[in-house]
Formats: structure tokens, C-alpha cells, sequence
């Protein structure tokens, strides 16, 4: 079986924002839950600090893009992020198309 694939991503959060963000976080609307899962994703947390999250999952699938292309095109999951999204400060240095700014995985002990 082949390893998930795990990604690490960070963002900022306006400062103003961040108890509204935690807020929504911790009653997250359960009908986005088998979404994501049915999209491969597992192990997903978001971490604060100050103002930036990070967010780490695994993706258990065969195609990161058309699982994700799945997820963005989901009316409920686009309802979700027009909240979130004003709330957050994407990184300068994300790379062309990115919202969240991957990260490189520099150690892994399994």
C-alpha cells in the first residue's frame, strides 16, 4: 500500500478575525466532513499561532488535483470558504495559484 501523500500549509488570519475563525472551526457544519473525506483527506488539523495557521492532512487518493477540483466545485464548501476567506492573508510567497502557501516536508519519522 502506498504511503499518503502529507502536506503542510500555512496562511494568515487577520488578527480581528481569529476568534470568529476558531469559532467556526470548532462547530465546523457537519455536512462538509464526508466531503473531504470522500475527497481522500484524513488526519486534517489547523494550528494557531499569532497570526498564522497551519493546516496539516494526508491525502489518500490517486489524483490530489481532480479530488480538489471536486471539493472547490462543492455549493456547500464554497458557502464555507466565502466566510473564511475574507478572514484570511495569504502568504506573498505562495506559489502561482495557491491560496494556502505549501510547505516542504524536510523530515518524516513514521
Amino acid at each position: 500500500m502506498q504511503k499518503p501523500r502529507r502536506f503542510g500549509q500555512v496562511i494568515g488570519i487577520a488578527p480581528e478575525a481569529i476568534e470568529t475563525y476558531c469559532r467556526y472551526h470548532a462547530a465546523l457544519w457537519p455536512d462538509l466532513v464526508p466531503v473531504l473525506k470522500e475527497a481522500g483527506l484524513a488526519n486534517y488539523s489547523i494550528f494557531l499561532k499569532d497570526d498564522r495557521l497551519f493546516a496539516f492532512f494526508e491525502y489518500h487518493g490517486e489524483n490530489f488535483e481532480q479530488d480538489m477540483a471536486k471539493v472547490a466545485a462543492h455549493p456547500r464548501i464554497k458557502e464555507w470558504w466565502a466566510i473564511m476567506e475574507p478572514m484570511q492573508r495569504p502568504l506573498a510567497t505562495r506559489a502561482p495559484g495557491e491560496w494556502w502557501a505549501n510547505m516542504q516536508e524536510v523530515f518524516r519519522l513514521d
